[in-house]
């Protein structure tokens, strides 16, 4: 179904009796992507790492528009945590169809030369890391049901390769990889993989 608002299409999706999972949901971009979801008609798990606040007010905004909703906290980078996130969400709302991977760990932006090298792995983690363990927990579920969508938030930056973004880059590029050998891997199962710039 296609509508025009003010000359722009806007195109309808019906994603009820859907659940979907965003990481980083208390953040501005996750909290727009979650909420989006629930005006579209999905149930979503609002994650959050340290954020709590700001994920209850975001549930509640879903809750007030009919839709299912919990918050759930997790480290995206720690295998148990990501899997502990999962059994709740399993619990609370059942297995997640969408899974937007958001989260990404915030560093100080600086030259090659200058850049902690512990800024390298937490990008890593954040960006790799993160999509691995997301798989991992979600997609052998999507696998079952023949059905699936697995939505990762990458970069331009990734293309650009700007002065200072070194640290950020190689996570985001290593996370295209990944990315795009799970969409070969798991395409035959009817899900989708999908990275937004």
């Amino acid at each position: 179904m296609y509508g025009m608002v003010g000359g722009s299409l806007l195109v309808n999706i019906d994603l009820s009796k859907k659940i979907a999972v965003v990481t980083g949901a208390s953040g501005q971009l996750g909290r727009v992507m979650a909420r989006t979801l629930a005006s579209c008609g999905a149930d979503v798990a609002i994650h959050f790492n340290r954020n709590r606040e700001q994920a209850e007010a975001v549930r509640d905004e879903i809750l007030g528009l009919g839709r299912r909703s919990i918050i759930v906290q997790a480290d995206v980078t720690d295998a148990a945590s990501v899997m502990a996130m999962r059994d709740a969400i399993v619990d609370q709302l059942g297995h997640p169809n969408i899974i937007v991977n958001n989260a990404v760990i915030q560093y100080h932006w600086t030259t090659v030369l200058e850049q902690n090298l512990e800024d390298y792995d937490s990008q890593f983690r954040s960006c790799v890391l993160h999509n691995v363990l997301m798989a991992k927990a979600f997609v052998p579920s999507m696998i079952e049901r023949n059905y699936g969508r697995v939505i990762a938030i990458n970069t331009e930056c990734a293309m650009e390769n700007f002065a200072t973004q070194s640290a950020y880059v190689s996570g985001k590029r290593g996370m295209d990889g990944v990315l795009r050998v799970l969409a070969r891997e798991i395409g035959t199962h009817q899900i989708t993989v999908n990275q937004v710039a």
